[in-house]
């Protein structure tokens, strides 16, 4: 049993009166004259083996530093009653034995130890053990990185082991402060289960939760409401993950906004249930974005471009892009198609896809046929070229099957425009 620095005079205060008595009368039991050898040291009485059991147990019990301590003490004592007086070996031994024999019986007390108040953490310590106490450093009250509280947050080091890009998230300071409130185990666990059990795979998981960190405040319940409503609709259980995949943020949405949203697409284009399930598929953001571009860009359409109600339900279904799709973009693509290459209404209906290819590049290919002679899109003549394998084949395939010419040729053309 160590002893600290404060605890030993309060063991040595707590030896009782009995036991240095008890430990007298034990030494002048069994003491005998002594002899004095070198150096004037007096030999050790002989003792009886009761009394070396005595020295036995004080050998087992005792400390390093109490019995270096002891010695030094004894042997000093020693030498001043050897140098005062050799007449009387006998009397001067049993006073020493009876200075030495409470040492003993005080380093065996060591049940008075048990008895000790606890250290008090007000109480004051010395310069060496303040230098031993090693600290955690505290965390930043203010912060403008996550970085300063990974190592010191279980919830933030499973996030970045998942995947999570925390230094998007920090972007956003209100995110910052909801992640390093969270708990892993209560907070966090149940929603990781459930998109894994929605079909998010772990590879996605990261993904998902940098652009969704959101989805940590949202109660268990609610998402699973949302998702039941879903397949209430004939959604399966692919087109959900499909659809969460595509937009994190779908399950944040009420029951009832996407009820109006998808109400409102099967109403605004006309299209059937369906369809309007297989659009919604395809592009679901349309359920989480804002709904002015889609009402702008059907007006365009009609309006502008003079498409039919019909023909702008082909489009879209084909290319959902189309209801999102930058209204300038639109425009320009279509006054070249119409006005410039000549093509008219139902050809561009039948390729819509056309408005998601570059109008640059429609141009330089265009231009290239032209300066060829071969610019030709009507389907009634002959040599004619379909937009889909003018915008949509490599260049490679485009100079040898449309173009009848190298890829070297179309190079030097280009750097002519």
């Amino acid at each position: 049993m160590a002893l600290s620095a404060q605890q030993i005079p309060r063991w040595f205060n707590s030896i009782k009166l009995s036991s240095f008595i008890n430990a007298t009368q034990l030494t002048k039991r069994f003491t005998r004259p002594g002899k004095t050898l070198l150096h004037g040291f007096s030999a050790q009485p002989q003792m009886s083996s009761d009394n070396c059991f005595l020295q036995w147990g004080f050998k087992t019990y005792r400390t390093s530093s109490l019995w270096n301590s002891s010695q030094s003490t004894d042997l000093s004592s020693q030498e001043n009653n050897s140098a005062q007086s050799t007449l009387l070996p006998s009397v001067n031994e049993q006073s020493q034995k009876t200075q030495k024999t409470p040492n003993f019986d005080s380093e065996l007390s060591l049940e008075g130890l048990d008895d000790l108040p606890p250290l008090s953490p007000l109480q004051p310590i010395s310069e060496e053990e303040a230098v031993q106490i090693v600290a955690d450093p505290p965390l930043p009250p203010v912060s403008f990185t996550l970085r300063d509280y990974v190592d010191h947050s279980e919830t933030l080091q499973k996030l970045v082991l998942l995947g999570v890009d925390l230094s998007k998230i920090e972007k956003h300071p209100d995110a910052a402060n909801l992640l390093l409130r969270l708990d892993f185990e209560k907070d966090i666990k149940q929603i990781l289960l459930f998109l894994k059990d929605l079909g998010i795979e772990d590879n996605h998981l990261g993904t998902f939760l940098t652009k969704n960190y959101a989805i940590f405040s949202e109660d268990l319940e609610d998402l699973k409401t949302r998702v039941a409503y879903l397949r209430s609709k004939n959604f399966s259980k692919a087109d959900v993950a499909q659809m969460v995949r595509k937009a994190p943020f779908l399950l944040n949405f009420s029951v009832e906004r996407l009820d109006n949203r998808l109400g409102f697409f099967q109403k605004e284009l006309e299209l059937s249930v369906k369809k309007t399930r297989d659009l919604v598929v395809r592009l679901p953001r349309l359920l989480t974005g804002s709904l002015e571009p889609v009402k702008e860009n059907m007006k365009v359409y009609r309006l502008e471009l003079g498409f039919k109600r019909n023909e702008i339900q082909h489009m879209i279904t084909r290319i959902p892009k189309m209801l999102t799709a930058n209204k300038r973009k639109l425009t320009e693509t279509f006054d070249y198609l119409h006005n410039v290459m000549n093509i008219p209404h139902h050809i561009i209906v039948k390729f819509p896809q056309v408005f998601n290819t570059r109008l640059f590049k429609v141009k330089e290919r265009h231009l290239f046929l032209t300066y060829l002679g071969r610019a030709q899109y009507d389907p009634a003549k002959p040599n004619y070229i379909s937009l889909d394998k003018l915008v949509c084949i490599p260049d490679e395939m485009f100079c040898e099957e449309i173009a009848k010419a190298s890829v070297q040729d179309f190079e030097k053309f280009l750097k002519t425009l």
